[in-house]
């Protein structure tokens, strides 16, 4: 076996086939979830809210409630969690529409100004055509559209996770009993499932807490620099934290945007300046520790997985990035014992072995011995001794004989 072979090759298909299949599998998987988005985007979101209010049912059954009353009970938090999340994004979305069609001249304006500054710096073609229909009015104005379209197919989808959430909450009543009646047989799914839902729930309670804090901040300072429609911002801010590494960024583009058409480049700049100071403190150096803690999921992961999940089930993939990465890794990769290296890559370092503890001078000088006489003995022929030698074996000798 050479020094670039971590075992010995197993029987049955070969390492490269085995990978070429499981790769075309998860293409035809990931087709299938592509094809049905609009179905399993609101299951998916679903199925996180009812993992997030299901710790409301056992303290409800402690104190002697029935298991339908507090089935009930977890459906009404569920629907309160949903309603207010409906109720903010609608409210944004308004907003959003009449600070458009409001500042629609000013936007005209600023996109004239900004061509005029370009060319006067000699940038000319291709960049300033770009500049220019990024910020033109009706590029804008499509933009929101497209947004309200959006949010018409969220609230369509809406009423499809109010009845999700009916079916799931009534079957975990169900679930709850698994472990009493499968414990024995399948502890360790039962374990990745109990993992993973915690590790869901502590991710969200994690960025809805500092999702708060940010935006009470950010639409407090926004208030009091003359930003309009801080309110609304404030909102962004919250929706934006759930989506990791690039949330800061989205959440920052439209109110520095805005700055800058009422108030031009310094009331931009010192809402930049507030964004870097407040977000970034809070959002960048504090809140991955806690959400390393909570997920074990590597920065390069969490990122990859945002553009991933966009792209395979739309903008609501973003904000369940994490979670749809965590089942993934739960189903495909925990549940093989010899993938403990994929899991340490992901980010869960306590899948890594603990390392083997140094062996002591002592003990490596013991082991050595019997070598070094074999070594020794079988070195050739032995060397001259010396006279006082000689003359010390040679009285033994004489007694001998």
């Amino acid at each position: 076996m050479t020094a670039l072979q971590d075992a010995s090759r197993p029987s049955g298909l070969a390492p490269s086939t085995r990978t070429l299949l499981s790769l075309a599998a998860a293409v035809i998987v990931l087709a299938g979830i592509y094809f049905a988005r609009s179905l399993f985007g609101p299951l998916a979101l679903a199925a996180v809210v009812v993992i997030i209010v299901q710790p409301v049912r056992a303290p409800l059954q402690r104190r002697g409630w029935p298991r339908w009353a507090a089935t009930t009970a977890t459906i009404v938090v569920a629907y309160l969690i949903l309603g207010a999340l409906a109720a903010l994004l609608a409210f944004a979305g308004v907003q959003f529409a009449n600070l458009v069609g409001q500042y629609l001249d000013d936007l005209s304006a600023m996109v004239s100004q900004a061509t005029t500054w370009l060319e006067s710096f000699g940038v000319e073609g291709q960049v300033t055509d770009a500049v220019t229909s990024w910020l033109d009015p009706s590029t804008i104005a499509g933009f929101a559209a497209t947004i309200g379209g959006t949010a018409m197919s969220v609230l369509t989808a809406f009423f499809f996770v109010l009845a999700y959430v009916i079916f799931m909450a009534a079957d975990a009543t169900r679930y709850q009993d698994a472990r009493s009646r499968f414990g024995g047989q399948r502890p360790a799914t039962l374990d990745r499932i109990t993992a993973y839902n915690s590790g869901v729930r502590r991710y969200f309670v994690v960025n809805a807490s500092f999702g708060a804090v940010v935006a009470i901040i950010d639409g407090l300072a926004l208030w009091w620099m003359g930003v309009p429609a801080p309110a609304v911002w404030a909102i962004l801010a919250f929706v934006t934290n759930f989506v990791p590494n690039i949330g800061f960024v989205l959440g920052l583009v439209p109110p520095a945007v805005m700055a800058l058409v009422v108030g031009g480049w310094p009331l931009a700049l010192g809402v930049v300046a507030v964004y870097c100071v407040v977000n970034v403190v809070l959002q960048v150096l504090v809140q991955p520790k806690f959400v390393a803690d909570a997920v074990n999921l590597s920065l390069t992961l969490s990122f990859f997985s945002v553009v991933f999940w966009t792209l395979v089930i739309g903008p609501l993939g973003a904000i369940l990035a994490i979670p749809l990465t965590l089942l993934t890794r739960a189903l495909v990769i925990e549940g093989d014992p010899g993938s403990g290296w994929l899991r340490y890559l992901s980010g869960d370092t306590a899948a890594a072995p603990p390392p083997a503890p140094p062996e002591a001078p002592a003990v490596a000088a013991v082991a050595a011995g019997p070598a070094v006489e074999a070594v020794a003995g079988s070195a050739g022929p032995e060397t001259p001794q010396s006279p006082e030698d000689a003359a010390t074996d040679r009285p033994e000798e004489e007694t001998s004989r």
